[in-house]
């Protein structure tokens, strides 16, 4: 039986061209960043000179055509490079701003937890977090209940979703110095 290698056969003009177009949208993906995730990606990865000028040319562009261009020659580019470290450099980026997005997301419903349920959701949160000051996460949930009982500005609510990330976050930090 006659077994073929891959390594020697050449690719397809249909591979060739869904490799062209996956790092072009890389490169879009990319020149989209915000500004500070842009830089900070920038300063990890080793890419050549001429990439970092495209991308930053790129960035500038406003005009589709202009812009349409210059990210077909960010693609071109690109299929001279190994993509793997880029896309696991955004994925990793990616990865803590879905796990920050999460932490605010619990922080959010303990608040709403507090203010709907009271003592019960209090005494739940001093018993996972016994450092807690529960004088004050008290006076915090009553203000914050008020407040929206008189349909107020959240001021109270504001302080409370900040005190509960001080606790929290005190927390985790407690807990990974235990780890190292």
């Amino acid at each position: 039986m006659e077994t073929y290698d891959d390594e020697f056969e050449p690719k397809s003009k249909s591979q060739l061209k869904r490799e062209a177009t996956a790092a072009q949208d890389l490169g879009l993906i990319l020149v989209d960043m915000p500004t500070t995730r842009f830089k900070t990606l920038m300063a990890k990865l080793d890419l050549p000179e001429k990439l970092r000028e495209a991308l930053a040319a790129c960035r500038a562009i406003t005009a589709h055509g202009g812009r349409r261009r210059q990210l077909q020659y960010i693609g071109k580019l690109m299929r001279d490079i190994d993509t793997a470290p880029i896309q696991t450099a955004i994925n990793a980026l990616e990865g803590k701003d879905r796990a920050a997005t999460a932490h605010l997301h619990r922080l959010e419903a303990w608040r709403d937890r507090l203010l709907d349920e009271g003592d019960a959701a209090l005494a739940e949160l001093i018993n996972d977090y016994p450092h807690a000051d529960r004088q004050q996460l008290r006076q915090l949930v009553v203000k914050a209940r008020k407040e929206r009982d008189a349909e107020l500005a959240p001021a109270a609510a504001r302080a409370l979703f900040r005190e509960l990330r001080k606790l929290m976050d005190s927390a985790s930090d407690d807990e990974s110095s235990e780890d190292s």
